[in-house]
């Protein structure tokens, strides 16, 4: 328990190191983890319920050759990728404004660097010390946030394309 309450002054700490922008950076990157772990959690899981009722619906089908047939086909592969790339491209967005809100975190902690050296009158590199890693922090989070982001975003719409072509593969017309 001891240990639980360090690691949490360390993260404490951390933050108040990284300034304002840095608890923005933390809750944007919080959102985006639910966002891909609700979408992980949707394609290992409740996707192959939605498939199997699809595939069930098309196999009830006595006629799958017809133009109609083809076009209800195309209807429910569309709608089946639809529910798959739900809230991917909000994900995208979240992914892109982690680098852009450590580039303000840059430029508030330069900021804080350049009141310091007005206020002191000098470039001394103790007073500066502060503004510098409150500068370098938000950066640093802004970047690992948007990396994290690319590459489960990247897999999320892999598998969704993967999913909706192995769908249209068994959604046969062979009757």
């Amino acid at each position: 328990m001891y240990a639980f309450f360090e690691m949490m002054e360390a993260i404490q700490a951390f933050m108040e190191t990284g300034g304002n922008v840095l608890t923005w950076i933390a809750a944007l990157i919080f959102v985006m983890w639910i966002l891909i772990f609700e979408r992980i959690a949707f394609i290992k899981f409740g996707y192959k319920k939605y498939e199997s009722s699809v595939i069930n619906t098309w196999e009830q089908r006595s006629e799958r050759k017809s133009w109609n047939a083809m076009q209800i086909r195309e209807a429910m592969i569309s709608r089946a990728s639809n529910k798959l790339n739900e809230n991917l491209m909000l994900l995208n967005a979240l992914v892109a404004l982690c680098p852009l809100l450590g580039l303000m975190g840059t430029v508030t902690g330069m900021i804080e660097v350049f009141d310091v050296m007005a206020i002191s009158g000098s470039g001394n590199a103790r007073s500066m010390a502060s503004g510098v890693s409150k500068a370098t922090i938000p950066t640093m989070a802004g970047m690992v946030g948007a990396l994290s982001g690319v590459f489960a975003s990247t897999w999320l719409s892999r598998s969704a394309k993967r999913e909706a072509e192995l769908l249209e593969d068994h959604l046969t017309t062979d009757h």
